[in-house]
């Protein structure tokens, strides 16, 4: 029989920001911890970080790359003509809910997945609340659920359609007062360090929103993701600066992007390509400072 699946690293969450295929860079870095067998017990993950966490789950470096590269050039997987006929400029169901599974463009391994012991959030916003849920194991144990609740932590606002789950309609999770960085359940859930996967530069900060008028406008029957769109610059700014003074007290490793070359929605898989060996050889530099920091020989 294989050796049960255990965790090394249990005083620390581990924390996948998202950014739609800036994760393309992030990715590399499920690659290196696998290889580098650096298996945090606590996992969190928000939109495209969402699908890091749940390939970090099934210790997938594989997956998690041609997540947010190879894929992109599938035929099904999206565009304008996707968005206007309903299905969002990423097709997401087709993305999370049908290649996920046997014998489809991106099988998940549900198996590994299931007896890896460590615990997990997924983060969305519930766009008919305004609530932040996170989901847990509990919420997770089928692949259905899984990757369900996946697109709905992944539903960025207009380019995609809302996701309805158990009564209630869902939108990226990004839109939470988070700002899209899984901090506040990480310390929910009794976290004092922290290892997190930024997809942003050092340097950036988020812009405050231009189109108010617009989100309004658009979501007039869901004003509360008008008005978290609206807020969002001021809670990620705010997440990131609390991030940066965990930093310099020690209690945080941040991970941040040397140059971001790829937008959010960017699809030319020779970008992404270039995207994913820039991470790759940032992670890899770095991975002896990581393993340093979480105590791990």
């Amino acid at each position: 029989m294989p050796e049960p699946l255990t965790s090394n690293v249990t005083d620390v969450a581990l924390i996948f920001e998202g950014g739609g295929m800036r994760a393309s860079y992030t990715s590399a870095v499920v690659q290196v911890l696998l290889d580098e067998g650096l298996h945090l017990d606590w996992v969190a993950g928000i939109s495209a970080g969402s699908t890091n966490t749940a390939n970090y789950l099934a210790r997938d470096g594989a997956r998690a790359r041609r997540s947010f590269v190879e894929f992109a050039g599938d035929p099904e997987f999206g565009g304008w003509g996707s968005f206007l006929t309903g299905k969002g400029y990423f097709n997401a169901h087709y993305i999370y809910e049908q290649t996920s599974l046997p014998g489809q463009a991106l099988p998940y391994d549900l198996a590994t997945y299931l007896a890896n012991p460590a615990r997990c959030a997924i983060g969305a916003f519930e766009a008919d609340t305004g609530r932040t849920v996170y989901w847990g194991r509990d919420d997770l144990a089928t692949l259905p659920d899984l990757m369900r609740k996946v697109r709905a932590s992944s539903t960025m606002p207009i380019l995609m359609p809302p996701v309805a789950i158990d009564g209630h309609v869902y939108v990226d999770g990004a839109l939470g007062p988070s700002g899209g960085i899984a901090l506040d359940a990480a310390k929910a859930a009794g976290f004092t360090r922290f290892f997190v996967v930024l997809t942003q530069e050092r340097g950036y900060r988020k812009p405050p929103s231009r189109l108010p008028a617009a989100y309004r406008s658009w979501f007039r029957k869901l004003p509360a993701v008008a008005d978290a769109l609206t807020d969002r610059w001021r809670h990620y700014n705010a997440t990131r600066e609390e991030l940066f003074d965990l930093e310099r007290s020690g209690q945080a490793l941040l991970f941040a992007p040397e140059q971001m070359a790829v937008r959010n929605h960017t699809r030319s898989v020779p970008v992404l390509q270039a995207s994913y060996q820039a991470g790759l050889a940032q992670a890899r530099r770095e991975a002896p400072g990581w393993r340093e920091w979480l105590g791990v020989g």
